[in-house]
């Protein structure tokens, strides 16, 4: 059985090798795109994806971001309260403003 300081020099050895071979692999790559795109008469526009009209992906303006709204009803026994947006809690039952907090 290796000990653990062989393992770890075989680990970096077996790195160093796998960055080699990927640096001669994306070059040999590169080449061969490069070539196909000269041959078909091709532009880097034509191959990467073609942005939509609008907000890019991913994107959220700082207005987006909703702040919390506060509490209008509470629970006195339980101490649960609720916005009054979603869904309806079970413990409102049919007379919520029996559970409504004073507005200051």
């Amino acid at each position: 059985m290796a000990t653990y300081k062989e393992l770890i020099a075989q680990k970096q050895a077996l790195e160093a090798q796998i960055e080699e071979a990927r640096a001669t692999e994306v070059a040999s790559v590169i080449e061969k795109i490069q070539s196909l795109m000269a041959q078909y008469g091709l532009s880097p526009e034509d191959i990467a994806p073609r942005r939509r009209r609008g907000r890019p992906a991913g994107f959220t303006s700082p207005s987006a971001t909703k702040a919390a709204l506060p509490p209008k009803y509470m629970d006195p026994k339980t101490g649960k309260t609720w916005s009054g947006r979603g869904r309806t809690p079970a413990w409102l039952g049919k007379r919520p403003e029996r559970f409504l907090i004073p507005q200051e």
